[in-house]
């Protein structure tokens, strides 16, 4: 078992990176309005994340694999992630990811940005197309908290030495759980929830608050 001095785990979308994924697939399908509008909803708490999740991967229907190269070339990595991460590394931490985004884009950008861990959604594809559909379990709140948690217990972190950093409101429940939660670029309820709030949208503010 690895081991580590403390664990930093971030959101994906708007936090990690200043894209919504899953609208910029909905660009693909001529869909991004209904989509946006429905993830700001999830975001705000106004709607359950897993619900609003199926209904907006559903517009995604149809969508070909092809997409996943235009959209990850359209990925925009947040200002200072890059520095954070190296951060971490040399104050002896591991970075992870948790979204309630996809794998098909994750797994080629978070290497580059230096993450060390991820989770995230799968979208079920049939032949060179995307059903629509979820495949597996939804990375919701609660997956979202747990994953925090399991992490830190396999690399002998104690629950205070667990930074978490998020957006939106399905990242309150990983951010109770952690040592120190910090809303970055987030929505009212979630800077009213956060132990602290960093507000310029640039990732190196996190680094003077690193064990």
């Amino acid at each position: 078992m690895s081991s580590a001095r403390f664990l930093v785990v971030l959101d994906a979308d708007s936090t990690l990176i200043r894209n919504e994924v899953i609208e910029l697939l909905a660009d693909e399908a001529g869909r991004r309005a209904e989509v946006e509008a429905a993830t700001e909803a999830a975001m705000r708490g106004e709607v359950e994340f897993a619900q609003s999740l199926r209904s907006r991967v559903q517009a995604l229907a149809g969508v070909p694999t092809s997409a996943f190269a235009r959209v990850r070339a359209r990925i925009e990595p947040t200002p200072g992630v890059r520095e954070l991460t190296a951060a971490v590394h040399e104050r002896g931490g591991v970075v992870g990811v948790v979204s309630g985004g996809f794998h098909e884009i994750l797994d080629h950008i978070a290497p580059a940005l230096g993450v060390d861990r991820w989770r995230a959604n799968r979208l079920e594809v049939d032949g060179d197309a995307l059903t629509g559909r979820v495949d597996g379990r939804i990375v919701d709140a609660a997956a979202k908290a747990a994953s925090l948690q399991e992490w830190a217990a396999e690399l002998g972190v104690r629950d205070r030495a667990t930074i978490a950093i998020g957006d939106g409101a399905n990242d309150l429940r990983m951010m109770s759980v952690a040592g120190l939660g910090l809303a970055f670029n987030a929505k009212p309820a979630v800077r009213e929830q956060a132990h602290l709030v960093i507000a310029p949208v640039d990732l190196r503010e996190v680094i003077p608050l690193l064990p």
